[in-house]
């Protein structure tokens, strides 16, 4: 039992079997009863010694404060439910309390009832549900805002930070979440477990500031770290009131005064599910949380979205208005209006030098050959120096250079491009030679580098060598490439699995935990299981896949007026960028092949019905011409120049004047990875 709680009686008892015995117990103790949900006999979650129900009645320093707390008086059991009452008085009447609790499946669903029947509006209110669990530690998951502290992030200065200390906190808006869940891992008695909270979003009754949301995560005690939602309040890195608003450094800003006001008659419901379970590794507890949440949202519906065809036609179109040509190179823009071509990450200049030959077989995409032939002949003369290859050409200047550091991504991308390319250029009978000559270069040089006993890579980005270096050794059946690709999968998995670091430095612009370090690991480990059927890299693939799910936005976020509600928008199916820049954006388009593939092999249908959401929910704001912006603003985060505007105004615009070309570039490509897959 965790400790302060004092049993007087067991009451009622609900269990399942599934997984680890979970049961939800109702309990007497000296304040009056509570609830306990424990698991192979361990009080995993459980209501604070306080009571049952904590209300603050002042807003003061910054954050709630008059606390008074109520526990149930009396226990009702009816259609499956457990239901608990209680009430607290106050001088004008009296605030009435119910929990209504029931097993679904392995999990506990709760919704709160709060009923004001006073004859004066209560104000400065703040409405609470807290559950304690046992132990203080960093291993804490918030989707897309915290991964086991963000050690990545605390090193660069410009993300929430968690350490797990005495009288933290750490508290976001709800719709901050992608996955709306805080899940955490604690030993108990030699066992690991898993616990979680679960939430239904929704904005705050009578809330005092505008668009004024529950807020959820984990406040500390002195010794148990206990789980928190709350009708505003928010708090991190040591700061109560603020919320994560920029970018930088000055990443904070003010939200003060987050309480709420019940007028006479007022009823306010909050739906919750907690989840416990024993789990078998360190680092894995997200992992359940995260196909609980799949499974709660259920966010595969497609009525009302882009077909395929539709979505491919607009990109294909799209990508050929960027394409150059002159009698010294070929090859697609990065930028609309700068005459640089560029590989990988955000330029991609590659990409259709592969999706085209596939999409060709089912769209029509004028003299497509002639463009793949001379773009790959031009891209393939890229020129080595000591870290590889040079990623961007100056078509004025006519010349190859590097731009900053080597930009590991970008290389691996731009590999893995050419490989595909030069896998389906066999078969179609484009001429090769030139692209087979970069990619043996490539791959040699960068099998070797990764093979010499000093290489320790500085992020996940090095992961992006992983996928190309196997389908080199395939192809060409060069022992070292294999080699090279297994010793950086080892590495990974090594540092990752357990969460110790996490997932990282898959963007340019963030220094920080993000989905594209994940997805580096997830695309290499994948095709490592693909190509050695070693049951070990499915396990790896499916824990960085996993990571990468959190990102990905399961509910529909009701959006104040804007640009994004102008267009009827569907969050779910986006992701997040990073625990850093919290916008979402379309790169899980790119993703979402690898998610169906994860699936395929799991005989995962969630994963898969998950992946063809991704593709198709990216495929809104397509404008006339098939383009489209890289920033929705679905939270109280921004990049532009609003950042004086009230954070009210902020949250539900749209930032479509950042048009590189891998936007275009990683809807070709998921296109042609779906159509070899024939999932589209």
């Amino acid at each position: 039992m965790i400790k302060q709680l004092a049993f007087a009686s067991l009451i009622f008892l609900f269990s399942t079997s599934l997984f680890g015995q979970a049961t939800l117990h109702v309990f007497d103790s000296d304040n009056g009863k509570g609830i306990d949900v424990q698991c192979n006999g361990i009080s995993a979650v459980a209501s604070l010694p306080q009571g049952l129900w904590p209300i603050a009645t002042q807003w003061q320093n910054r954050g709630p404060a008059g606390f008074r707390w109520a526990s149930a008086d009396s226990v009702e059991q009816i259609n499956g439910y457990t239901l608990l009452h209680g009430q607290l008085s106050f001088p004008s009447g009296i605030l009435k309390l119910r929990d209504a609790y029931r097993m679904e499946g392995r999990r506990v669903r709760c919704t709160r009832r709060w009923e004001w029947t006073g004859t004066d509006t209560l104000t400065e209110i703040t409405l609470s549900i807290q559950y304690q669990s046992p132990e203080l530690n960093k291993s804490v998951v918030m989707p897309g805002i915290l991964y086991h502290g963000n050690p990545a992030g605390e090193r660069s200065g410009r993300t929430p930070v968690y350490r797990g200390t005495v009288g933290e906190l750490a508290v976001f808006e709800e719709h901050r979440f992608p996955m709306p869940y805080v899940s955490r891992e604690f030993n108990q008695q030699d066992q690991l477990f898993m616990a979680a909270i679960h939430s239904l979003p929704s904005p705050v009754p009578f809330g005092n500031k505008p668009d004024q949301w529950w807020s959820l995560g984990v406040i500390n005690d002195t010794e148990n770290t206990n789980f928190v939602l709350a009708s505003g309040p928010c708090a991190f890195n040591n700061e109560r009131s603020v919320i994560k608003a920029f970018q930088g450094g000055g990443m904070m800003e003010e939200y003060d005064h987050a309480w709420m006001s019940m007028p006479p008659g007022t009823t306010v419901e909050k739906t919750f599910y907690i989840e416990v379970e024993p789990i078998g590794n360190p680092g894995s507890g997200f992992q359940r949380a995260t196909e609980t949440s799949l499974s709660i949202f259920e966010p595969w519906d497609l009525n009302g979205m882009s077909s395929f065809d539709e979505i491919m036609q607009k990109k294909i179109a799209f990508s050929l208005t960027r394409y150059r040509e002159n009698k010294q190179s070929a090859g697609f823009w990065k930028y609309p209006d700068r005459d640089f071509f560029v590989l990988g990450w955000c330029g991609q200049a590659m990409a259709p030098g592969y999706a085209y030959q596939v999409l060709a077989e089912r769209f029509d995409i004028p003299d497509y050959q002639n463009k793949v032939q001379k773009s790959l002949d031009f891209l393939s003369s890229s020129g080595f120096y000591e870290s590889g290859f040079y990623t961007w050409y100056n078509r004025s200047e006519n010349n190859w250079h590097m731009h900053g550091s080597p930009e590991w991504l970008s290389q691996g991308q731009a590999m893995l491009n050419m490989a595909n390319a030069i896998r389906q250029g066999k078969i179609k009978g484009m001429k090769t030679k030139r692209w087979e000559e970069f990619m043996k270069k490539a791959a040699n040089f960068h099998a070797a580098r990764i093979l010499q006993a000093e290489w320790e890579p500085e992020s996940t980005n090095e992961g992006f060598f992983i996928a190309p270096l196997c389908l080199a050794y395939v192809m060409y059946e060069n022992n070292d490439y294999l080699a090279a690709a297994r010793k950086a999968a080892d590495y990974y998995a090594q540092l990752y699995l357990e969460m110790n670091e996490v997932y990282w430095g898959g963007t340019l612009d963030a220094s920080c935990e993000d989905k594209e370090g994940a997805f580096a690991a997830l695309q290499g480990f994948i095709e490592l299981y693909e190509t050695t059927q070693e049951q070990k890299y499915l396990d790896w693939a499916k824990h960085a896949g996993d990571v990468c799910l959190t990102y990905t936005v399961v509910w529909d976020i009701p959006l104040p007026p804007g640009r994004l509600t102008d267009h009827n928008f569907k969050t779910r199916g986006w992701t997040a960028v990073s625990v850093q820049n919290m916008h979402i954006d379309v790169y899980g388009v790119f993703i979402a092949p690898y998610i169906y593939r994860l699936g395929s092999a799991l005989n995962n249908k969630m994963y898969q019905k998950t992946a063809k959401l991704m593709f198709a929910s990216c495929g809104q704001l397509i404008d006339p011409y098939g383009s489209q912006g890289e920033q929705p603003y679905q939270t109280n985060y921004i990049q532009t120049n609003w950042r004086d505007k009230p954070v009210h105004e902020r949250r539900g615009n749209y930032l479509e004047t950042w048009t590189v070309f891998w936007i275009t570039a990683h809807f070709l490509n998921a296109g042609a990875m779906f159509m070899e897959l024939g999932a589209m």
